[in-house]
């Protein structure tokens, strides 16, 4: 008879072979949708994320929200495998989106089950059921932060108190994680004929600017996370060896901690620009962290795990609840060739949500 565990390396096996990049989750969503359906889960979707909420939900207690993500990114050139051909090698299971975050987003999806079977059969015996509801969301667009996954979708759900996102974090949980801030910088000149001493050099009008942002640290720094960090990533500039450029483009990439929201960076890093004006294109990719004296951080901590920081987003900066990062597999993996989860990843995070929750 086929175990959590067998159910949940099908499932994996099935979603790698389908592909389901951002905003082309469909096909991964229909297989989701009938697997659930077939385990009696009575799924809900909207666009191509699906939820299940607890048969004996009650609104006066706590409610769980279990999450991963349905889509991955595009497989990167160097991938000496299939991407979309699941393989099983030993111990590991390759495949695109097997580690981010096809472990996660399955073994959630058994847990989730287990806990509502387990609740079922205590109810028949007479001994009352869980202390808290549980809901199990697997969302799309997570690795665009887009504007039809879980931000789009959480509204429509039961209010939510903690969350647990299946992202790969080597079973331990991350409890902070930095935010996102993606800023367009403009510095204007005049052209004019690079033989003549005329026109006003954008380039040269950028520089100040450029070194202050390569070389500014900012004070507070994070106990979980460090310092804040921020990357110009992109510098677009002139059109050809003879013309003084006119206009200077670029792209700073702004990681933030939870000691400074994403507006008062923005402000602040306005405020010393000498010639170049700033655009952020969002503020809502905020960094977000969990207390070390929430009941859920405090079991993590009794079944021996480690809190950390993550230096990488996720959905939880969309979250306006408590939420922690706990899933198997490894962060150092995701988004590379050649992406594989181990199977006996898979067996210990099943273990330890049944041990945590």
């Amino acid at each position: 008879m086929p175990t959590f565990f067998d159910d949940a390396i099908a499932l994996l096996q099935e979603l790698i072979a389908i592909p389901r990049v951002s905003r082309e989750e469909t096909a991964a969503a229909d297989l989701m949708q009938r697997r659930m359906e077939e385990w009696g889960l009575n799924p809900k979707r909207e666009m191509n994320n699906l939820w299940a909420v607890c048969p004996d939900y009650d609104a006066s207690r706590p409610t769980l929200l279990l999450n991963a993500h349905l889509d991955t990114v595009k497989p990167v050139a160097s991938w000496k495998r299939q991407p979309h051909q699941p393989q099983i090698e030993g111990d590991r299971l390759y495949g695109l989106g097997a580690n981010d975050c096809g472990g996660g987003l399955v073994t959630l999806l058994m847990t989730y089950r287990r806990l509502v079977e387990r609740g079922e059969r205590k109810e028949k015996r007479g001994k009352g059921s869980r202390a808290y509801n549980i809901i199990y969301l697997a969302s799309a667009e997570e690795e665009v932060s887009g504007a039809n996954g879980v931000a789009h979708v959480l509204p429509m759900l039961p209010p939510i108190s903690v969350a647990v996102v299946g992202e790969p974090t080597g079973l331990q949980p991350a409890i902070a994680e930095k935010g996102l801030m993606v800023i367009d910088g403009y510095a204007d000149g005049v052209s004019g004929h690079a033989a003549r001493n005329e026109g006003v050099n954008a380039i040269y009008e950028a520089l100040d600017d450029l070194i202050f942002l390569r070389d500014y640290r900012f004070e507070r720094i994070s106990p979980l996370l460090g310092p804040m960090k921020m990357t110009v990533t992109v510098v677009e500039s002139g059109t050809q060896h003879n013309v003084v450029p006119d206009r200077l483009h670029f792209v700073l990439d702004v990681r933030t901690t939870e000691l400074y929201t994403n507006e008062e960076v923005f402000a602040f890093l306005q405020s010393k620009m000498k010639k170049c004006r700033l655009e952020a294109r969002s503020f809502r990719l905020h960094s977000s962290s969990i207390t070390t004296e929430h009941p859920l951080v405090k079991r993590c901590l009794e079944l021996g795990l480690k809190p950390f920081g993550s230096p990488t987003l996720s959905d939880q900066c969309l979250m306006s609840f408590p939420s922690l990062k706990l899933g198997p597999g490894e962060s150092s993996r995701s988004h590379s060739a050649d992406e594989f989860i181990c199977l006996s990843e898979i067996e210990r995070a099943l273990d330890l949500y049944g041990k945590l929750f």
